[in-house]
Protein backbone atom coordinates (compact mmCIF):
# COMPACT_ATOMS: atom_id res chain seq x y z
CA UNK A 1 0.00 0.00 0.00
CA UNK A 2 1.44 3.33 -1.07
CA UNK A 3 1.85 5.83 1.77
CA UNK A 4 1.39 9.45 0.66
CA UNK A 5 2.33 12.30 3.06
CA UNK A 6 0.00 15.30 2.96
CA UNK A 7 0.96 18.97 2.85
CA UNK A 8 -1.87 21.43 3.46
CA UNK A 9 -1.10 25.05 2.61
CA UNK A 10 -2.90 28.02 4.13
CA UNK A 11 -1.70 31.60 3.77
CA UNK A 12 1.54 30.24 2.35
CA UNK A 13 2.36 28.08 5.36
CA UNK A 14 2.29 24.34 6.00
CA UNK A 15 -0.58 23.62 8.40
CA UNK A 16 -2.84 20.84 9.64
CA UNK A 17 -6.52 21.25 10.48
CA UNK A 18 -8.84 19.27 12.73
CA UNK A 19 -11.91 17.93 10.90
CA UNK A 20 -11.30 20.56 8.24
CA UNK A 21 -12.12 23.43 10.60
CA UNK A 22 -10.12 26.46 9.50
CA UNK A 23 -10.09 28.01 12.97
CA UNK A 24 -8.43 24.87 14.33
CA UNK A 25 -5.14 24.98 12.47
CA UNK A 26 -1.60 24.30 13.60
CA UNK A 27 1.35 25.72 11.67
CA UNK A 28 4.22 23.25 11.24
CA UNK A 29 6.56 25.10 8.88
CA UNK A 30 6.55 28.52 7.26
CA UNK A 31 7.75 27.10 3.95
CA UNK A 32 5.74 24.10 2.64
CA UNK A 33 8.58 23.20 0.26
CA UNK A 34 10.85 22.50 3.23
CA UNK A 35 8.22 20.08 4.49
CA UNK A 36 8.08 18.38 1.11
CA UNK A 37 11.84 17.88 1.21
CA UNK A 38 11.60 16.33 4.67
CA UNK A 39 9.00 13.82 3.48
CA UNK A 40 11.11 13.02 0.43
CA UNK A 41 14.13 12.43 2.64
CA UNK A 42 11.99 10.01 4.61
CA UNK A 43 11.39 8.03 1.40
CA UNK A 44 8.02 9.36 0.24
CA UNK A 45 7.15 8.14 -3.28
CA UNK A 46 4.39 10.74 -3.82
CA UNK A 47 3.23 13.93 -2.08
CA UNK A 48 -0.39 15.09 -1.68
CA UNK A 49 -0.72 18.89 -1.59
CA UNK A 50 -3.90 20.80 -0.77
CA UNK A 51 -4.41 24.54 -1.28
CA UNK A 52 -6.77 25.25 1.62
CA UNK A 53 -7.27 28.88 0.64
CA UNK A 54 -8.31 27.77 -2.83
CA UNK A 55 -10.79 25.31 -1.34
CA UNK A 56 -12.69 28.32 -0.01
CA UNK A 57 -12.15 30.81 -2.83
CA UNK A 58 -12.03 28.55 -5.90
CA UNK A 59 -8.81 30.25 -7.04
CA UNK A 60 -5.25 28.81 -6.84
CA UNK A 61 -4.07 31.15 -4.09
CA UNK A 62 -0.92 29.18 -3.27
CA UNK A 63 0.03 28.29 -6.85
CA UNK A 64 3.60 29.59 -6.56
CA UNK A 65 4.21 27.57 -3.38
CA UNK A 66 2.99 24.43 -5.14
CA UNK A 67 5.11 25.18 -8.19
CA UNK A 68 8.17 25.42 -5.95
CA UNK A 69 7.43 21.98 -4.48
CA UNK A 70 6.91 20.40 -7.91
CA UNK A 71 10.08 21.89 -9.37
CA UNK A 72 12.18 20.79 -6.39
CA UNK A 73 11.05 17.19 -5.87
CA UNK A 74 11.88 14.16 -7.98
CA UNK A 75 8.63 12.33 -7.20
CA UNK A 76 5.01 12.79 -8.36
CA UNK A 77 2.93 15.50 -6.71
CA UNK A 78 -0.86 15.40 -6.66
CA UNK A 79 -2.74 18.61 -5.95
CA UNK A 80 -6.23 19.37 -4.71
CA UNK A 81 -8.18 22.24 -3.23
CA UNK A 82 -10.50 24.58 -5.11
CA UNK A 83 -9.77 23.20 -8.59
CA UNK A 84 -13.00 24.09 -10.39
CA UNK A 85 -12.04 25.06 -13.94
CA UNK A 86 -10.37 23.56 -16.99
CA UNK A 87 -7.87 26.42 -16.97
CA UNK A 88 -6.73 25.72 -13.41
CA UNK A 89 -6.24 22.03 -14.18
CA UNK A 90 -4.23 22.85 -17.29
CA UNK A 91 -2.11 25.33 -15.36
CA UNK A 92 -1.20 22.74 -12.73
CA UNK A 93 -0.41 20.01 -15.23
CA UNK A 94 1.75 22.41 -17.25
CA UNK A 95 4.07 22.98 -14.27
CA UNK A 96 4.54 19.25 -13.77
CA UNK A 97 1.81 18.25 -11.31
CA UNK A 98 1.22 14.54 -11.88
CA UNK A 99 -2.35 14.23 -10.66
CA UNK A 100 -5.09 16.80 -10.13
CA UNK A 101 -7.86 16.16 -7.61
CA UNK A 102 -11.33 17.45 -8.45
CA UNK A 103 -13.49 17.87 -5.36
CA UNK A 104 -16.42 20.29 -5.21
CA UNK A 105 -16.62 20.58 -9.00
CA UNK A 106 -17.43 16.88 -9.26
CA UNK A 107 -20.72 17.76 -7.53
CA UNK A 108 -21.43 21.24 -8.89
CA UNK A 109 -20.08 20.77 -12.42
CA UNK A 110 -19.71 17.06 -13.29
CA UNK A 111 -19.46 17.91 -16.99
CA UNK A 112 -16.07 19.48 -16.22
CA UNK A 113 -14.74 16.07 -15.17
CA UNK A 114 -15.98 14.53 -18.40
CA UNK A 115 -14.37 17.28 -20.47
CA UNK A 116 -11.08 16.92 -18.62
CA UNK A 117 -10.99 13.19 -19.31
CA UNK A 118 -11.34 13.85 -23.01
CA UNK A 119 -8.08 15.80 -22.87
CA UNK A 120 -6.17 14.09 -20.05
CA UNK A 121 -5.77 10.51 -18.83
CA UNK A 122 -7.61 8.97 -15.87
CA UNK A 123 -4.26 8.78 -14.04
CA UNK A 124 -4.00 12.58 -14.20
CA UNK A 125 -7.61 13.39 -13.21
CA UNK A 126 -9.00 11.89 -10.02
CA UNK A 127 -11.94 12.83 -7.82
CA UNK A 128 -11.79 13.58 -4.11
CA UNK A 129 -14.85 12.70 -2.03
CA UNK A 130 -14.79 14.12 1.48
CA UNK A 131 -17.76 12.65 3.33
CA UNK A 132 -19.41 13.11 6.68
CA UNK A 133 -21.79 10.33 7.69
CA UNK A 134 -21.70 9.10 4.09
CA UNK A 135 -22.60 12.48 2.57
CA UNK A 136 -19.97 14.43 0.57
CA UNK A 137 -19.15 17.95 1.76
CA UNK A 138 -18.01 20.62 -0.72
CA UNK A 139 -16.45 24.10 -0.86
CA UNK A 140 -13.91 23.52 1.87
CA UNK A 141 -16.33 21.19 3.67
CA UNK A 142 -18.69 24.10 4.36
CA UNK A 143 -21.68 22.75 2.39
CA UNK A 144 -23.46 19.42 1.97
CA UNK A 145 -23.76 17.89 -1.51
CA UNK A 146 -27.16 16.34 -0.81
CA UNK A 147 -26.19 12.91 -2.17
CA UNK A 148 -24.56 9.71 -0.93
CA UNK A 149 -20.80 9.30 -1.31
CA UNK A 150 -21.06 6.10 -3.34
CA UNK A 151 -23.70 7.68 -5.62
CA UNK A 152 -21.23 10.43 -6.49
CA UNK A 153 -18.52 7.83 -7.07
CA UNK A 154 -20.70 5.80 -9.43
CA UNK A 155 -21.64 8.95 -11.35
CA UNK A 156 -17.96 9.80 -11.74
CA UNK A 157 -17.23 6.22 -12.79
CA UNK A 158 -19.72 6.60 -15.64
CA UNK A 159 -17.84 9.68 -16.78
CA UNK A 160 -14.51 7.86 -16.91
CA UNK A 161 -12.98 8.41 -13.46
CA UNK A 162 -10.89 5.45 -12.26
CA UNK A 163 -9.73 6.60 -8.81
CA UNK A 164 -11.37 8.22 -5.80
CA UNK A 165 -9.55 9.83 -2.87
CA UNK A 166 -11.95 9.12 -0.01
CA UNK A 167 -11.80 11.10 3.23
CA UNK A 168 -13.91 10.41 6.30
CA UNK A 169 -14.24 13.94 7.66
CA UNK A 170 -15.26 12.78 11.13
CA UNK A 171 -11.81 11.17 11.53
CA UNK A 172 -9.64 13.71 9.74
CA UNK A 173 -7.01 15.28 12.00
CA UNK A 174 -8.48 13.70 15.13
CA UNK A 175 -5.64 11.22 15.76
CA UNK A 176 -8.21 8.70 16.98
CA UNK A 177 -8.01 6.07 14.26
CA UNK A 178 -8.83 5.66 10.60
CA UNK A 179 -12.41 5.49 9.29
CA UNK A 180 -12.12 1.78 8.51
CA UNK A 181 -15.81 0.90 8.37
CA UNK A 182 -16.80 3.95 6.30
CA UNK A 183 -13.93 3.41 3.86
CA UNK A 184 -14.75 -0.29 3.51
CA UNK A 185 -18.44 0.44 2.87
CA UNK A 186 -17.58 3.07 0.30
CA UNK A 187 -14.97 0.97 -1.51
CA UNK A 188 -17.27 -2.04 -1.72
CA UNK A 189 -20.10 0.02 -3.25
CA UNK A 190 -17.93 2.11 -5.56
CA UNK A 191 -15.90 -0.72 -7.08
CA UNK A 192 -13.03 1.64 -8.01
CA UNK A 193 -9.43 2.29 -7.06
CA UNK A 194 -9.49 4.10 -3.71
CA UNK A 195 -6.94 6.18 -1.85
CA UNK A 196 -7.95 6.28 1.82
CA UNK A 197 -7.56 9.49 3.80
CA UNK A 198 -8.34 10.80 7.26
CA UNK A 199 -7.58 9.59 10.75
CA UNK A 200 -4.55 7.34 10.30
CA UNK A 201 -2.85 7.48 13.68
CA UNK A 202 -0.27 4.70 13.83
CA UNK A 203 1.09 1.59 12.12
CA UNK A 204 -1.82 -0.48 13.43
CA UNK A 205 -4.20 1.65 11.35
CA UNK A 206 -2.07 0.93 8.30
CA UNK A 207 -2.13 -2.80 8.96
CA UNK A 208 -5.90 -2.68 9.25
CA UNK A 209 -6.28 -0.71 6.02
CA UNK A 210 -4.37 -3.40 4.16
CA UNK A 211 -7.40 -5.64 4.73
CA UNK A 212 -9.23 -3.38 2.27
CA UNK A 213 -6.84 -3.98 -0.62
CA UNK A 214 -9.24 -6.62 -1.92
CA UNK A 215 -11.84 -3.84 -2.37
CA UNK A 216 -9.54 -1.54 -4.32
CA UNK A 217 -7.93 0.47 -1.50
CA UNK A 218 -4.30 0.58 -2.63
CA UNK A 219 -2.93 3.76 -1.05
CA UNK A 220 -3.35 6.06 1.93
CA UNK A 221 -2.78 9.75 2.60
CA UNK A 222 -1.35 10.52 6.04
CA UNK A 223 -1.19 13.96 7.60
CA UNK A 224 -1.08 14.77 11.30
CA UNK A 225 0.29 11.38 12.42
CA UNK A 226 3.42 12.02 10.37
CA UNK A 227 3.74 15.58 11.62
CA UNK A 228 3.42 14.42 15.22
CA UNK A 229 6.00 11.64 14.61
CA UNK A 230 3.67 8.82 15.58
CA UNK A 231 5.76 6.25 13.77
CA UNK A 232 8.85 4.90 15.63
CA UNK A 233 11.30 5.26 12.73
CA UNK A 234 10.51 8.97 12.49
CA UNK A 235 11.68 9.58 16.05
CA UNK A 236 15.04 8.00 15.20
CA UNK A 237 15.52 10.32 12.23
CA UNK A 238 14.48 13.43 14.13
CA UNK A 239 16.67 12.61 17.12
CA UNK A 240 19.81 11.89 15.11
CA UNK A 241 19.39 14.55 12.43
CA UNK A 242 18.33 17.38 14.69
CA UNK A 243 19.99 20.65 13.70
CA UNK A 244 20.80 19.62 10.14
CA UNK A 245 20.24 22.25 7.50
CA UNK A 246 17.32 21.58 5.18
CA UNK A 247 18.51 21.25 1.61
CA UNK A 248 17.47 19.52 -1.58
CA UNK A 249 20.23 16.88 -1.59
CA UNK A 250 17.78 14.15 -0.71
CA UNK A 251 18.19 10.51 -1.66
CA UNK A 252 18.44 9.69 -5.38
CA UNK A 253 17.52 13.24 -6.42
CA UNK A 254 19.34 15.49 -8.85
CA UNK A 255 17.53 18.76 -8.34
CA UNK A 256 18.10 22.27 -9.52
CA UNK A 257 17.98 24.34 -6.38
CA UNK A 258 17.31 24.43 -2.69
CA UNK A 259 14.16 25.78 -1.14
CA UNK A 260 14.68 28.98 0.78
Amino acid sequence: MLIIPAIDIKEGKCVRLTRGEFDKKKIYLDNPCDMAIIWRKQNAKMIHVVDLDAALTGKPVNFDKIKEIVSTLDIPVQVGGGIRSFETVARYLEIGVSRVVIGSAAVTNPELVEELLKRYSSSQIVVGIDAQNGVPRIKGWTESSGMKDYELALEMKKRGVKRIIYTDISCDGMMQGVGFDSTKRFAMKAGMKVTASGGVTNSEDLKKLRELEQYGVDSVIIGKALYETNFPCQKLWYNFEKGMDIDSNFSSALKKECCS
